[in-house]
């Protein structure tokens, strides 16, 4: 049963995992894109619909394996497939149902908690916070970038030059022909 255990744990700590990341998202794009103000209860119920979501996903898991292992059981040939199980598979596809079944059962447990709720709506406003102060961060970072302040600036400098010169400068003038020809024809009288 240890196994199982653990295999559980690791189910539900991976789904816990998307479903935070679902949370994070729906929290951006509602208070940053629609302007909308931050409300944990509203968030609570996005985060009960992404575990009974998930709970759905590891129930329709667990009916395919269950699925698979009837259909197992008593072959005996040799397998043409990673998915073509046998008479000898059926222990593990078993096993691997339970699994799935004890995953859905903890995320149903979990999305009728009130406190579990709460929790992964804070940790996935904490993890919106972060994305939110790492991009601000890099955006400042880079547009208040000074030159002695890059270690690399005087030997970068060369390449950076050179790279200037034959893609930049080749593509500006380019681009000026390019202009020159337009405008030229656009000049020239049209035949009657």
């Amino acid at each position: 049963m240890g196994r199982n255990a653990d295999a559980i744990d690791e189910g539900v700590a991976i789904a816990l995992a998307a479903a935070r990341l679902s949370v994070k998202n729906t929290i951006l794009v509602s208070t940053i894109s629609l302007g909308a103000s931050f409300d944990p209860q509203q968030f609570r119920e996005t985060a009960r619909d992404a575990l009974i979501a998930l709970a759905d996903e590891q129930d329709a898991a667990a009916d395919a394996v269950s699925r698979a292992r009837k259909a197992a059981w008593g072959r005996h040939t040799q397998p043409h497939g990673t998915h073509d199980y046998r008479d000898r598979d059926v222990r593990n596809l078993r096993r691997r149902a339970k699994q799935y079944a004890g995953v859905a059962k903890a995320l149903r447990a979990k999305a009728e908690d009130e406190q579990e709720l709460r929790a992964l709506v804070e940790q996935a406003r904490e993890a919106a916070w972060h994305d939110v102060e790492a991009n601000l961060e890099g955006r400042l970072r880079i547009e208040a970038f000074r030159p002695d302040q890059d270690p690399d600036y005087a030997s970068m400098r060369e390449a950076r030059m050179q790279a200037l010169r034959l893609v930049d400068l080749q593509k500006l003038s380019a681009q000026a022909r390019r202009r020159r020809k337009v405008g030229a024809a656009a000049d020239e009288p049209a035949d009657a």
